[in-house]
């Protein structure tokens, strides 16, 4: 059986290893008549979790939330797991106790059926029995109650019966005609199968699997499912615009198939993005969604037309200067409208990614925080491309410290983003305030200090003063954060990306001083020039601007 996902609950139990066995017994009790309260559609803290269990409120720990669905799962784990630290003779709990092979003879089902019954909410800890062997149990009283509030299993129960050896045969006989028929697949087969022997379809899937054994197979052409990298492929392809019917040909298996390979993998990447957002208490208003993105499809054609999206990542220094001459400023009105629409639609997406968490199959929910964020997309992109100049006007300043002016842009284009996550449009700055601020600072930090310039240090001293922006950098959180921050990067990166960001920010080196490369050095490596190497990491930053949190970023480009 899996472990406990609920980190809290799993250090619950542990903590629970070291009361007397009268309270583990008590504890189990409490455990048993908390999931007899849980009601599906609800959620709960942890704090309230924790109090129905032991009877005291935890100190210290955040308001965490758990679906009810997560909660019944590992509460059942708890019971099982804090029971076999129990001794509880069965012949003492004056009713009938029945282990898991016992009850499964009693009911005329199989073990595998009793586990199911155990997911929808049959009840079952561990006894000591005669013999001495502890072993997972049901009592009578958890029976009835099962059976009661779910008298449509109880009837299916009854009316179970084992198949007989004739029958078994007459079901081998069967597979071996239709395995010789090919508009059979063994799907096919089964349910066939089963609607001609009334019989339940996971019935006959059982009985084939016992059949057949570890190496011997009726149906040559069964598919065993794809492996992660097949899955991958598939997606990849889907992404490119290849027709599902041709992959599924390429991969010998169902359009169904492929059309639900890619929903997983769809869903995985919206649960996996780290979306985060400057709040504001206008978003909470119910009329916030037409008051700020009510006309936003139409408003979002215009600024794309007029933003002309050129290819960034591409082509040398001088044309690259030369492209960012043609993308148009931001007023201040235009720079607040984008900013307020930026975090309401993240704000959105972040909503409608905790309600796609509880709830994996909701094709409607997938649908909307994929909009939600492509939108949000759209804008970032926008208010980035708009602020690039900016980035070379820094950088243009610092060249007298010796770094390259790729170099500079590069690290200035990094910090920009960055700022774009954390500006808070509601004080009233301009954003290019802020991000000269961030930029300026994060070449202080990069650069030898004797080479910083004059004339901007005491204006970037002014500005920090007035936005009281100060920040302490948390070793320990580097430290804490490093694993997770290089898993980011390997899972949303190929080879040459991954080696560019983590050799030029450092992440080989000590997580509190590092070794960063420039990106000459990288490009000798790799046998490429500086500037290939600043094109990727360009094509890198963008991939991972929105899978890292603000956190990571803060932690990849701190020294």
């Amino acid at each position: 059986m899996r472990k406990i996902k609920n980190p809290h609950l799993a250090q619950l139990l542990m903590q629970l290893r070291f009361t007397s066995p009268e309270k583990r017994r008590k504890y189990l009790e409490t455990t048993e008549a908390l999931l007899d309260i849980i009601e599906p559609q609800k959620e709960y803290p942890f704090d309230f979790i924790c109090y129905k269990i032991t009877g005291y409120h935890p100190k210290g720990l955040p308001g965490e939330i758990i679906t009810a669905k997560e909660l019944t799962d590992d509460l059942h784990i708890f019971l099982w797991k804090l029971s076999g630290q129990v001794d509880d003779p069965a012949d003492e709990q004056g009713q009938n106790v029945y282990p898991i092979d016992s009850l499964a003879k009693e009911l005329n089902v199989s073990t595998k059926t009793i586990s199911r019954w155990r997911s929808k909410g049959l009840l079952a800890r561990k006894y000591t029995f005669d013999n001495g062997r502890k072993m997972l149990a049901v009592t009578q009283e958890n029976l009835d109650k099962f059976l009661t509030a779910n008298p449509n299993i109880a009837e299916r129960a009854k009316s179970f019966t084992h198949m007989t050896p004739a029958e078994k045969q007459l079901v081998q006989d069967l597979l071996n005609e239709l395995s010789a028929d090919k508009n059979y697949t063994r799907q096919k087969a089964i349910d066939e199968i089963a609607k001609r022997l009334g019989r339940a379809r996971e019935t006959i899937r059982l009985m084939l699997a016992d059949s057949e054994g570890p190496r011997k197979k009726i149906f040559k052409d069964y598919k065993r499912p794809l492996d992660p990298k097949a899955n991958a492929e598939v997606f990849k392809l889907y992404q490119q615009g290849t027709k599902p019917k041709e992959i599924a040909k390429k991969f010998r298996r169902a359009v169904t198939s492929i059309y639900r390979i890619v929903r997983i993998k769809r869903v995985n990447i919206m649960l996996a993005k780290n979306i985060e957002f400057v709040p504001s208490d206008e978003f909470e208003h119910p009329d916030a969604y037409d008051t700020i993105i009510g006309q936003y499809l139409q408003q979002r054609h215009q600024l794309k037309d007029k933003a002309g999206q050129p290819d960034l990542s591409s082509g040398p220094l001088n044309k690259y200067l030369q492209s960012i001459k043609k993308l148009p400023r931001m007023t201040r009105d235009t720079e607040l409208d984008l900013f307020r629409k930026y975090n309401y639609l993240k704000y959105l997406a972040r909503q409608t990614q905790r309600k796609l968490h509880d709830d994996h199959e909701n094709s409607e929910l997938l649908c909307k925080i994929e909009k939600y964020y492509t939108e949000a997309q759209v804008i970032n992109n926008r208010i980035i491309e708009s602020n690039l100049q900016l980035v070379v006007s820094i950088a243009g300043k610092h060249t007298t410290t010796g770094a390259s002016l790729q170099e500079l842009i590069s690290e200035g284009n990094f910090a920009m983003m960055r700022a774009v996550e954390k500006f808070d449009y509601s004080k009233g700055f301009r954003f290019a305030t802020y991000a000269s601020w961030i930029i300026a600072k994060n070449f202080a930090r990069k650069l030898p200090q004797k080479g910083l310039d004059k004339r901007t240090a005491e204006p970037l001293e002014n500005i920090q003063k007035n936005l009281r922006l100060a920040e302490e950098i948390d070793f320990g959180a580097i430290d804490r954060a490093r694993n997770s921050l290089v898993q980011v990067i390997r899972e949303e990166l190929d080879e040459r990306e991954q080696h560019v960001i983590i050799h030029h920010y450092g992440l080989t080196g000590s997580p509190i001083i590092k070794k960063t490369r420039t990106l000459k050095e990288i490009g000798d490596d790799l046998g490429l020039t500086g500037e290939r190497i600043r094109q990727i990491e360009l094509t890198a930053l963008q991939k991972l601007k929105q899978s890292l949190s603000i956190d990571q970023f803060e932690l990849l480009t701190t020294d």
